[in-house]
């Protein structure tokens, strides 16, 4: 969006950018098949596993219902590919693209917070929201791993229910970028879901450039998820990785009596 004329009062011009933002009000069949979508996106983030890949067919069938929407082309796109991959194959594809990269992790949270304690809390903030929404998540994985972010955008609506999406934009950005300069096919998927959200603004064209170059915020917690985890490799994101044991302290015996313990 261009920025608007200084000659406007500051109030008038945040509350113009505010209403190109927020969501328009949905008819019911359009919130039905937003939902729809978004429990798509989030379907085929997951790990394709003997149950996800015996569905493709039925999944390329779904897609093809949806109403003739960008979102809908782009899952499209995705589902052609999907369907013609041999199992293994798909398996491959996706650790290589989520597990080992960090730039298309899909762990919202690190884009924003990285490893510092910012990111505990914000953990720890999601799932406060979707406790307060009335739903639990079965505990398989951490609240900001998207697919999870989707299925809680999916069930509690466009407003608060989407409002994780709208805050990690930036991130989702970014993810989107790493893909598309891999030429992965997953690029159609987070390109569906971008559609959905407000367009991006120059800030947040601005922000995605710098983690690019500099990457996500970083400071030593004593507990990092992307530390050592084995010779030249790194833990996924979200993985628990305890920190390497300190080496014994050498302690003097005392002359009269033996020393019991480490200093």
């Amino acid at each position: 969006m261009s920025p608007l004329p200084t000659t406007i009062p500051a109030l008038v011009r945040t509350r113009v950018r505010a209403a190109v933002r927020r969501p328009s009000r949905l008819t019911p069949e359009e919130s039905a098949g937003r939902a729809l979508t978004l429990r798509l996106v989030s379907l085929l983030l997951q790990y394709p596993d003997d149950e996800l890949t015996d569905s493709r067919q039925e999944l390329a069938t779904v897609v093809g219902s949806l109403p003739d929407t960008p979102a809908a082309e782009h899952l499209a796109r995705f589902t052609d590919w999907f369907a013609a991959q041999e199992p293994e194959a798909l398996q491959r594809h996706y650790v290589e693209m989520f597990d080992l990269r960090r730039k298309s992790s899909l762990y919202l949270t690190y884009y924003l917070h990285g490893d510092t304690r910012r990111r505990g809390m914000a953990l720890l903030t999601l799932n406060q929201r979707y406790r307060a929404a009335g739903w639990d998540t079965d505990g398989g994985e951490l609240p900001d791993h998207l697919p999870v972010v989707l299925e809680f955008a999916a069930l509690a609506g466009p407003g608060g229910g989407e409002a994780p999406l709208r805050q990690h934009r930036r991130g989702l950005e970014l993810i989107h970028r790493a893909l598309t300069d891999a030429d992965s096919p997953y690029r159609h998927v987070l390109a569906s879901l971008l559609t959905l959200l407000p367009p991006p603004t120059e800030a947040d064209r601005a922000a995605v450039a710098r983690l690019v170059a500099e990457g996500p915020p970083n400071e030593d917690v004593g507990l990092d998820p992307y530390g050592a985890y084995g010779d030249g490799e790194f833990a996924p994101p979200g993985t628990f990785v305890p920190p390497p044991p300190a080496p014994p302290t050498r302690v003097p015996q005392a002359p009269t009596s033996r020393t019991e313990g480490l200093r």
